[in-house]
């Protein structure tokens, strides 16, 4: 089962031909998993992927396991470590998950990897909770 917030967001839309298009997974308690593929489009540096983009799959990916947890919320502040280059050309994989919870507050944790074991970035995100 796929999670997505809907067919047109940046993030996770597969209607989405300028996004990411993210494909996101339930992966247990509280966490998601899944990947993206950094198409030419998504590059800085020729070759590499531009960092910003790294930086909103890993907050997409907070935010969609905040989402599949039935909670409605926003980033409030994201935090990431930019740890190594993202190729273009291959996919990113991606895992997320709640780590702190209050009423009206959530902190999670993401990390994007390259090849398996090859850590390219880590995030932390700060979500506050909206009302319906």
């Amino acid at each position: 089962m796929t999670i997505r917030h809907h067919e047109l967001c940046f993030g996770c839309g597969q209607a989405n031909l300028f996004g990411i298009q993210l494909e996101l997974e339930p992966a247990g308690e509280g966490r998601v998993a899944g990947r993206f593929f950094l198409k030419q489009d998504h590059q800085g540096p020729p070759g590499v992927g531009h960092g910003g983009i790294v930086a909103t799959a890993l907050d997409e990916a907070m935010a969609l396991a905040v989402h599949h947890a039935g909670v409605r919320a926003l980033t409030r502040r994201l935090e990431v470590d930019l740890l190594a280059p993202a190729r273009v050309g291959s996919f990113v994989s991606l895992s997320a998950g709640i780590a702190e919870r209050s009423r009206d507050r959530l902190v999670a944790r993401a990390v994007a990897e390259g090849e398996p074991g090859e850590v390219l970035a880590e995030a932390v995100g700060h979500f506050v909770t909206i009302k319906r």
